[in-house]
């Protein structure tokens, strides 16, 4: 049972993926109408609120299609025959022609017949349908009615016998909906601070989509993100169960983050760095805040609890204020400033206080338990010399997604252990035959955030946004049945003086040079935050006097973007080097870029591989130094050469040394 409501609350999100389309085209409308409430104000918005006028009938389609054994299209369309057939059979004047009486007199729930709640329960009918009947062979006469053709009818029929009971039942069953609404509602700044809680109590088990759906969507009336992207309801009270993450996923969990990292071992920073830093980005950015919440959800289960009961308070407060703004995907930086211009937003900025208050909770308040309990939180444990991790083997080809897959699939146990590859928005849902048989620590080095052992065979491993590509690489293993292979063992690596692990060749120096004739840069001076912070890997910048572009290093191209902006190299050593021309320049879409090589074309450092328009960047408004990283840096020692010095493609710029 445990299982089925999973898959039901990763299905869910199916149809809620719909939403930021809904939220961009009524935020970007109110924006427009705060300038100017003209026909494209009102074309956007009428174009968001389409999406979620239809909602019902996404979430009896997206069920269907996702609780169905294998995803099937089949499955989808019996999820709209099955929801369509109530709705049009119970519709009033249907109801009034059955019952042989007047329209006036039906009674009312049938006006609201066509809701989520109906379009959950359509969904889960035609899926189980589809399971039980998509491959049922009929007698040769019938046979073009058979396998998935069979399951559209066979949702006719059954769901035309559920109508007749929801002729009888669906009175009192929505007035129970719409009592349990007004208990909750009754309960004002309280209740919403108990849902709150709840709220995240429920996300390691992966069912909290189930209670979202109540508080969000129309299944009892109270469907707080259609009304607020709507702009209907109370101005100061719709929104009142999404305003309160703002400020915690914004503010509050990137707080805890940096807690997190100031606890961790002096040996362990930089990795918690990493770690903590995308993971508060997410947060704060988009509000995916699973890869976060699971790195101590299990491994420091009381700062959970304290975080379930930070969010709890945040909500309560936000609503206790009348402070509400919305969102269509999560209660990140993109919602909120879409939310800004709804006309039913109330007082939104002061959601960016509360935040800085909620930060300023969030530190102290995970800084203290950490200490006071010695919580062992991401940095702070201490990994044994042998963890039983070994290396996997890769090649050349192999993006990052499948290298992750590859070590995970390893460290699972492989096809003898793994049965099923399935994900939702940030976390990979497998089936195992045998949960205890993998390895934990293997697992949380390939770069896994964290993982989740439900039961004996149910597993979920933590990856973030991007998990649908390792989803993808994992399955395509374990279709393939693919054997696990490893690189030497310690012993075998020992005997070894010139070893490669994940591509890079130890003890190897490498010489980087200028990319063109101009000024050195250190990469801190960069005017982009993403280049000066780092977060793509160390380096330097040449600010250029003309636009011969050369090669930094002696290597192979590895990948020319489409925009042309931007080229990959890879050395003999295994170093993976980004040339990046200007900033923000993936905006002209090429157009200043003339490329002279291509893929996995051999090149020199000083040989010519651009040529590069630079009036025409900054005519654009954009920025020309050229910017060379090194993206696995945390495979080398860097040396750089201080100073604003005049360089030529032939002037020796930054060293390297491979660990």
């Amino acid at each position: 049972m445990k299982a089925y409501l999973q898959r039901m609350g990763r299905s869910l999100q199916l149809p809620v993926a719909v939403l930021p389309a809904a939220a961009l085209l009524v935020g970007i409308g109110n924006w427009w109408a705060s300038y100017s409430n003209d026909v494209v104000a009102h074309f956007l918005q009428a174009g968001g609120n389409a999406v979620l006028g239809q909602l019902p009938l996404l979430f009896a389609v997206g069920l269907a299609l996702g609780m169905s054994v294998d995803q099937s299209g089949a499955a989808a369309l019996a999820g709209l025959v099955a929801f369509e057939l109530p709705v049009n059979v119970l519709k009033p004047e249907s109801v009034a022609t059955l019952m042989n009486i007047k329209p006036t007199a039906v009674d009312a729930s049938f006006a609201q017949i066509g809701n989520v709640f109906i379009g959950i329960i359509a969904g889960l009918i035609a899926a189980a349908l589809y399971n039980r009947f998509h491959e049922t062979k009929l007698p040769m006469a019938l046979s073009f009615f058979s396998g998935k053709r069979l399951v559209p009818i066979m949702a006719a029929l059954v769901m035309l016998l559920v109508s007749v009971v929801l002729l009888f039942v669906w009175p009192p069953v929505y007035g129970a909906l719409v009592a349990f609404a007004k208990f909750i509602l009754n309960l004002g700044w309280v209740g919403a601070g108990l849902y709150g809680f709840f709220n995240r109590l429920l996300i390691p088990t992966g069912l909290h989509q189930a209670l979202n759906s109540v508080f969000w969507f129309d299944v009892a009336g109270i469907n707080d993100i259609g009304k607020f992207l709507a702009s209907q309801g109370t101005k100061g009270v719709t929104g009142m169960y999404q305003a309160g993450f703002f400020p915690i996923m914004m503010f509050g969990l990137p707080a805890g983050a940096y807690a997190i990292y100031k606890n961790a071992r002096p040996e362990n920073k930089a990795t918690t760095a990493s770690l903590m830093l995308a993971a508060a980005f997410a947060s704060f950015f988009t509000g995916v805040t699973e890869p976060l919440e699971f790195s101590f959800m299990f491994v420091a289960w009381p700062l959970y609890v304290l975080h379930a009961i930070f969010t709890g308070l945040s909500l309560a407060f936000a609503a206790f204020m009348h402070w509400t703004a919305g969102f269509a995907f999560s209660a990140g930086l993109v919602d909120y400033v879409l939310s800004l211009k709804n006309p039913i937003a109330n007082q939104p900025l002061w959601l960016i206080v509360q935040g800085l208050v909620m930060a300023v909770i969030y530190y102290f308040g995970f800084d203290f338990a950490i200490k006071k309990f010695h919580l062992m939180t991401p940095g702070r444990e201490e990994l044994a010399e042998d963890d039983g991790v070994e290396e996997v083997a890769t090649n050349d080809s192999d993006d990052k997604y499948t290298v992750q897959a590859k070590k995970i699939y390893a460290a699972l146990g492989g096809s003898d252990n793994l049965q099923v590859v399935d994900n939702c928005t940030t976390r990979l849902r497998l089936k195992l035959n045998d949960t205890d048989n993998i390895n934990e620590n293997a697992i949380k080095r390939s770069g896994a955030a964290g993982l989740n052992k439900i039961d004996k065979n149910n597993l979920q491993i933590i990856i973030g946004t991007e998990v649908q590509f390792v989803s993808d690489a994992l399955a395509k293993l374990e279709n393939a049945k693919a054997p696990i292979s490893s690189v030497k063992t310690a012993d075998e690596t020992a005997s070894t003086e010139e070893t490669v692990a994940d591509g890079i060749k130890r003890d190897v120096t490498e010489e980087f040079y200028s990319v063109a004739n101009g000024q050195y840069m250190d990469i801190e001076e960069v005017p982009d935050d993403t280049f000066a912070q780092k977060m793509l890997g160390d380096g330097y910048a040449i600010n250029p006097t003309d636009g011969t572009i050369t090669a930094p290093v002696d290597g192979t191209i590895t990948s020319v973007f489409p925009t042309k902006h931007a080229i990959g190299f890879k050395t003999d050593a295994g170093l993976e080097i980004l040339l990046h021309m200007g900033i923000d320049t993936v905006e002209l879409n090429g157009a200043p870029f003339d490329v002279k090589i291509e893929d996995g074309q051999t090149v020199k450092h000083g040989d010519v591989v651009a040529k590069v328009d630079l009036d025409a960047i900054k005519n654009a408004g954009k920025q020309t130094p050229m910017i060379v990283i090194v993206t696995n840096m945390d495979a080398v020692r860097v040396m750089k050469f201080k100073g604003n010095a005049l360089v030529t493609p032939e002037s020796l710029v930054l060293k390297t040394t491979t660990k």
